[in-house]
């Protein structure tokens, strides 16, 4: 990968310009840190997160209100429908080109949000897969409809072993895109996995994770966001979505932990008292999956995400680090 990070006071500057990534899990405070830094440093906020990629999905996305979005405007926000669908690939392709745009204009890139796969696409590339094919995803849903996805789990195991391997039987997103894989190109998933990545990313990178000293406090915090979100609306925000959009359960945007809940409480499948347990379990969840990312990640400058003064701490670290770079490179 084409990125050098120089530390603070080292004599030679860094060969790339800069780019900021505030990484952390869900309830963390990233949109409050990132809003801190672009009043104080020459930033764009570029978001890194697959749930405000969505129209109208502005509660359960614990999206910025318009006061804030005109504080500190961002990029890859409402982009999408919410029956719409956006990829890691997309996304990879578009943030390159706002942090091309954003270095050019004299700004420093700083990618914002929790959604670890769309950074490692970036900062790690991606293997050459084919573009999905709605016909082919069409056969395949309507033979899992007949036969259940543990019978597909069984074709995939025939046609693609090492992937099946690695699935649940009931795991249907990850074996309908192997088999999409498998029909479109007659080539396993696996045998794709296997090819090297190209990396084209020409930034000095500096990588930031806000992360909870106690992760119980951090259980508290998300119990307390998903209270105030339904306080704010959200069961009404899906029902208006539900009215507009032909949803479906299982499209991307209903997914979304939070979402895929309130659904469930829409069909009544259980009370309200159920869709905040569940809610939050499944939150909590995420946040851990984050966590998990976050710690194999190499390189990433650690805050404390539940201390008071935690955006002067990140801000501290940045005007160091940024001071490292020729002139022009980051006003």
């Amino acid at each position: 990968m084409a990125t050098r990070n120089a530390k603070p006071g080292t004599r030679n500057p860094p060969k790339w310009p800069p780019a900021i990534l505030l990484m952390g899990p869900t309830a963390s405070g990233k949109t409050g840190v990132a809003v801190e830094i672009v009043q104080r440093l020459p930033c764009e906020i570029i978001s890194v997160d697959s749930g405000m990629i969505y129209r109208s999905m502005d509660i359960g996305t614990a999206k910025p209100d318009a006061e804030t979005l005109k504080l500190a405007p961002h990029h890859l926000i409402d982009i999408v429908e919410p029956d719409g669908s956006y990829s890691a690939a997309r996304f990879r392709d578009d943030a390159l080109t706002l942090m091309r745009e954003t270095t050019e204009r004299g700004k420093v890139p700083l990618l914002v949000g929790g959604t670890m796969l769309y950074f490692r696409a970036l900062t790690e590339g991606l293997n050459e897969l084919p573009e999905a094919d709605p016909a082919i995803r069409l056969v395949i849903d309507t033979m899992a409809g007949e036969a259940g996805w543990p019978a597909l789990h069984h074709e995939l195991a025939r046609v693609d072993p090492e992937t099946a391997q690695r699935l649940k039987p009931n795991d249907a997103q990850r074996i309908q895109r192997a088999l999409e894989v498998y029909y479109i190109t007659s080539k396993p998933m696996s045998e794709f996995l296997k090819k090297p990545k190209y990396v084209y990313l020409p930034y000095t990178l500096i990588p930031l994770a806000l992360v909870p000293g106690d992760r119980e406090e951090l259980h508290e915090r998300i119990a307390h966001r998903f209270e105030a979100m339904l306080e704010l609306g959200l069961i009404g925000e899906l029902r208006r979505l539900r009215e507009q959009y032909a949803l479906e359960a299982d499209m991307p945007s209903m997914r979304c932990v939070g979402y895929r809940q309130v659904w469930q409480y829409l069909e009544g499948e259980f009370g309200l008292a159920t869709l905040r347990e569940k809610s939050v379990a499944a939150t909590r969840q995420l946040a851990k999956r984050q966590l998990t990312w976050l710690r194999s990640m190499q390189g990433n400058e650690e805050f404390d995400c539940l201390y008071h003064d935690v955006a002067e701490k990140v801000l501290k670290y940045l005007e160091q680090r940024l001071a490292a770079f020729p002139p022009g490179a980051t006003d």
